[in-house]
């Protein structure tokens, strides 16, 4: 069908019914007895149709498309219930149904490299950007980099964030037009397609004139020696808004600390706090704690820096 609008069947009688009090149905009831346990042990936990809607809008802006399949599996409910969300989403002008799932109304300014990158790990981005979304106060003034991981921090942010975000991300710029209460400082120069971000010397000159209380950077590749990015074209802007930044929080996935990239930015004397989702390898650790740099593990919510050993901290 390609990306043209598909059908969706036709309602079934329960449409319309009050939403179940729990979020998983039990095996054997309803009309999602089809789900195992072992879905309903896994599922994402919402109140009822309303909550789990939302949670649908959620995704779908992260992503720019997901699945039905992926949604049955991820809500712990049938495909027939899911179908009855989409076409309440898509009748209130919220989404568009595409063949195999749902894609926003509009046209995303997010390339199918950017969601491809998205995709990959996304489990662990997610937990790494809700973690280290964590540390932003709603008042907060805070920079974010251009990347996957870093716009899930953008995406992750509660609606009762009333700050300012600065980025010369297009993709986060996008995603914080659901923050009407936020103030966004959009840094323009020439598009960098790649990373979905303004690069150049006009961007780097308005970084120099701003201040930020945090910066949450986006790389490559981490390893002992240091940080690194793909392009050197995107070095010089990540590099003043470190320097604008009272604190720099780097979020990577682990994937990163064995992934290799050309451009070095910084050692990691530079990054005060980094979120990730599994305990660096040992000589990247032992760096990290030469340089007394804190880690937030967001897969078991540990907490380390330097030699002052773990603490127990929210996932």
């Amino acid at each position: 069908m390609g990306e043209r609008d598909a059908e969706v069947p036709a309602k079934s009688q329960d449409e319309g019914r009050a939403p179940a009090p729990t979020s998983v149905p039990r095996p054997g009831s309803g009309p999602d007895s089809e789900s195992s346990g072992a879905r309903a042990s896994t599922a994402m936990r919402y109140t009822g149709a309303a909550d789990r809607r939302t949670r649908i809008l959620d995704r779908v802006r992260v992503s720019g498309f997901i699945s039905v399949s992926d949604l049955v599996s991820d809500l712990g409910v049938s495909d027939m219930t899911i179908r009855r969300d989409l076409r309440k989403l898509a009748s209130d002008g919220s989404v568009r149904v595409v063949h195999g799932g749902i894609s926003l109304p509009h046209a995303t300014l997010r390339t199918s490299e950017f969601i491809s990158r998205a995709r990959s790990n996304a489990a662990a981005k997610k937990r790494i950007a809700a973690r280290a979304a964590e540390l932003v106060r709603d008042d907060d003034v805070v920079a974010v980099d251009a990347g996957t991981t870093t716009f899930g921090v953008a995406a992750a942010l509660p609606a009762a964030f009333a700050g300012t975000v600065v980025t010369h991300s297009v993709s986060v710029v996008q995603q914080m037009l659901h923050l009407p209460g936020a103030r966004v400082v959009c840094l323009g120069g020439e598009l960098f397609t790649p990373s979905q971000a303004f690069v150049g010397q006009t961007t780097v000159d308005q970084a120099r004139h701003l201040r930020v209380r945090t910066f949450f950077l986006g790389a490559a590749a981490v390893d002992a020696r240091g940080v690194y990015v793909e392009a050197d074209v995107e070095r010089a802007v990540k590099v003043t808004l470190m320097e604008a930044a009272d604190e720099v929080v780097l979020v990577v996935d682990a994937a990163k600390f064995t992934s290799t990239a050309p451009v070095r930015l910084c050692g990691l004397e530079r990054i005060a706090t980094l979120v990730t989702d599994k305990a660096p390898p040992a000589q990247v650790a032992k760096e990290i704690e030469r340089c007394d740099v804190r880690v937030i593990t967001a897969s078991r919510g540990s907490e380390t820096r330097g030699t002052d050993g773990t603490t127990t901290g929210p996932d």
